[in-house]
C-alpha cells in the first residue's frame, strides 16, 4: 500500500502542470499521484496519460467531466489507496527537502503505537511580483514534533488551517463522506473544515512543505474574480454553517472554539467582498447571509454578528464600510492574503 497518495485537480492546466507533478514525482514509489483531468479543453489530458506511461506504478490519469475543484478532489479521495491523503492544486509545487520529512514523518508515525488523523505541515505563498515570501507557519500555535489532541491547539485571531497545510488520512475521509459541491469555487475551505470532528490526533511538522502560487490575474483568489463569484464563496459560507450546526460536539469545547474561529473568519471575507462590490444587490445578500445564519442557529448567529469581526464588517453607513475595508486591507498587507 502507498503511504501518500496526492490528487491533483487539473482543469486547462497545460501551462504549469508539469512543474507541479515532476516536483511531487521525487517521493518515489512511497506515493501515489492521481492527475484529475476536471474535463479541460487543452492538452492536460494528454500531459496526465504521458506520465502515467511512464510512471506507471506511481501516477494514475483519472478523466471526467467538468464538476468543478470540489468534483476532482472527489474523485481523487475516491480512488486514494494511499494511507494519506493530499491536495496539491496544478499550479502549485512541495519543496523537495520538506516533501523528504514529510514522507519520512508519515513513514514513523505508522509504525508508532498511535494513529494520526491529520499531519499538519507550513505553506508559503509565491506571491507574483513579491520579494519577500510570507510564511504561514504555526509553531506558537500547535506542539512541534509530537502527537497530540484539541486541547494543545490554540490558533491566534486570524490564523486556521488551510488545504495546503493539511493532509488527512485516507480512511478518515471515506469515514466522514465528505462530499465536496460540483461547480463551486473556495471549496478548500469545507475540505479544510468538515472532517475536523472525525480528527483526534494530530501531528505538526515545522517545515515549509507547500509553495502556494498567488497572482495570476483568473486565480479564483484574486479579489475581483472572487467578487464576480460572491454567490459561490456564499454557498460554501452556507455550508459550513450547516455542518458546524449539525456537530454533536459532546463537550469538545477545543474543537468547537476552534472551528466556530474559522467559520467566522469565512463569514467576514463574504462580508469583505460583498462590501467590496460596492452595490445594493451586495449588501441585501450580506444581510440574507446574516439572517440565514439567525434561522439556522441563533447560538452561532450571536457569535457571528456580535464578535469582533462580526461588529467590524456592520459598522453603519458608508463611512463605517470604509472603515473595516482600511482595516481589511491592513490585515491583507501583513496576512499577504489575496
Amino acid at each position: 500500500m502507498k503511504l501518500l497518495s496526492i490528487a491533483i485537480p487539473c482543469y486547462n492546466s497545460e501551462a504549469y502542470m508539469e512543474k507541479c507533478i515532476d516536483s511531487l514525482l521525487i517521493g518515489g514509489e512511497d506515493v501515489e499521484i492521481l492527475i484529475v483531468n476536471d474535463g479541460s479543453s487543452d492538452r492536460t489530458a494528454e500531459i496526465a496519460d504521458s506520465y502515467e506511461r511512464k510512471y506507471p506504478t506511481i501516477v494514475k490519469a483519472i478523466h471526467q467531466e467538468n464538476g468543478g475543484h470540489g468534483e476532482a478532489v472527489n474523485a481523487g479521495i475516491r480512488n486514494a489507496t494511499g494511507l494519506y491523503f493530499k491536495v496539491v492544486d496544478s499550479d502549485d509545487w512541495v519543496n523537495a527537502e520538506a516533501y523528504a520529512q514529510i514522507l519520512k514523518t508519515l513513514g514513523d508515525l505508522i509504525r508508532g503505537p498511535e494513529t494520526v488523523d491529520l499531519l499538519i505541515s507550513n505553506f508559503v505563498y509565491e506571491k507574483q511580483g513579491a520579494r519577500r515570501k510570507r510564511v504561514m507557519q504555526y509553531r506558537h500555535c500547535l506542539p512541534v514534533n509530537e502527537i497530540f489532541g484539541w486541547e494543545k491547539v490554540h490558533m491566534h485571531k486570524g490564523k486556521y488551517l488551510l488545504m495546503h497545510s493539511m493532509i488527512y488520512r485516507t480512511k478518515l475521509l471515506h469515514e466522514c463522506g465528505i462530499q465536496l459541491p460540483k461547480h463551486t469555487f473556495y471549496v478548500d475551505n469545507i475540505f479544510a473544515f468538515e472532517p475536523l470532528p472525525y480528527v483526534k490526533k494530530m501531528y505538526y511538522l515545522d517545515v515549509n512543505f507547500y509553495r502556494y502560487f498567488i497572482g495570476r490575474d483568473d486565480q479564483s483568489v484574486n479579489e475581483k474574480v472572487m467578487i464576480k463569484r460572491i454567490d459561490q464563496q456564499l454557498r460554501v459560507n452556507k455550508i459550513m454553517v450547516d455542518v458546524f450546526h449539525r456537530i454533536k460536539f459532546n463537550n469538545r469545547r477545543h474543537l468547537r472554539k476552534y472551528m466556530l474561529s474559522y467559520l467566522e473568519i469565512i463569514t467576514t471575507i463574504s462580508s469583505v467582498m460583498l462590501i467590496r462590490a460596492e452595490t445594493q444587490e451586495a449588501l441585501d445578500k450580506k444581510k440574507e447571509l446574516m439572517e440565514y445564519i439567525r434561522e439556522e442557529d441563533r447560538r452561532i448567529y450571536h457569535r457571528l454578528r456580535w464578535g469582533i469581526m462580526g461588529c467590524a464588517s456592520n459598522l453603519p453607513g458608508k463611512g463605517g464600510r470604509k472603515t473595516f475595508i482600511a482595516a481589511y486591507k491592513l490585515c491583507q498587507k501583513f496576512y499577504g492574503f489575496n
